[in-house]
């Protein structure tokens, strides 16, 4: 498929922006002619101009929904960056099963992508000795329907259990269903997978013990980031951990969040 022409580029780019706030500049063209490229063919459309014909016409929000998912990054594996998960290990789940011992504990994937970062949870979470598993909630939200359902299913190729899953662990959580593997359902009852666009109006949430939003507010701009940050403190419990990418930060979009340095990574406690 060829680049998209100027103005076509400049409307997907204003389109996307607008419905899912991620930003693309003129330099991201070759993801618009990555991601849309198969789209286009799969909707039987010759070019982009026709594309966005379609999506400027009447009863587009089924195809808007597909070029915003076709976007989305959706990388993901289990244990994804180990060292976010190892805090959880060592530090996070160790604390709220000593202060918590009846109250539920929430803990939400904000980006759940195909479901990997939220089972890698689960599966910390069912090792962690005192730590009663019919008090935790998992919950795992993510801006495409498609993924979604697929991180509800579970099921997993070779490849895929093979990009940081532990084989202890493929041995313990998961059954062999033909050529995949499944997560079991004990563990993926603990997981309420919705559909949730981080820039839109939020569902009603639990208040949460720990949030994990990593490798997403890279993508948007200062504002959106703000209004982000804004409502995760609102569902956050006090003393309640963040945990970001990397490179991402809380420094300068508000004063809300202390850093804490939980052995090798860096997290973000609601003060």
């Amino acid at each position: 498929m060829i680049p998209p022409p100027a103005v076509a580029s400049q409307f997907l780019r204003d389109l996307i922006l607008k419905n899912s706030a991620i930003v693309l500049d003129e330099q991201k063209d070759y993801l618009l002619q990555a991601r849309l490229g198969p789209l286009i063919e799969r909707e039987g459309m010759a070019t982009w101009d026709e594309l966005v014909r379609r999506l400027s016409g009447p009863g587009t929000q089924a195809l808007r929904q597909q070029v915003v998912e076709a976007m989305t990054t959706h990388e993901t594996s289990f244990f994804r960056d180990w060292h976010p998960f190892e805090a959880m290990q060592t530090h996070v789940f160790p604390a709220l099963a000593a202060e918590s011992k009846t109250r539920p504990i929430h803990v939400w994937s904000a980006a759940a992508s195909s479901g990997q970062e939220v089972y890698s949870l689960a599966f910390l979470a069912a090792q962690q000795p005192g730590l009663d598993l019919s008090r935790l909630r998992f919950v795992a939200t993510d801006i495409s329907a498609g993924i979604l359902a697929k991180a509800r299913e579970g099921r997993y190729s070779q490849l895929e259990v093979n990009r940081g899953l532990p084989a202890r662990m493929l041995l313990r959580f998961f059954d062999k269903e033909g050529v995949d593997y499944r997560v079991k359902e004990q563990l993926r009852r603990l997981i309420d997978f919705r559909l949730l666009n981080l820039i839109q109006p939020w569902p009603a949430l639990p208040e949460m013990d720990v949030i994990f939003l990593r490798n997403v507010l890279i993508y948007f701009d200062v504002p959106t980031k703000r209004l982000i940050v804004d409502r995760i403190a609102r569902v956050l419990r006090k003393g309640g951990y963040l945990f970001l990418g990397g490179v991402e930060s809380t420094l300068n979009l508000t004063d809300r969040f202390a850093e804490v340095h939980l052995g090798k990574t860096t997290c973000h406690r609601l003060v």
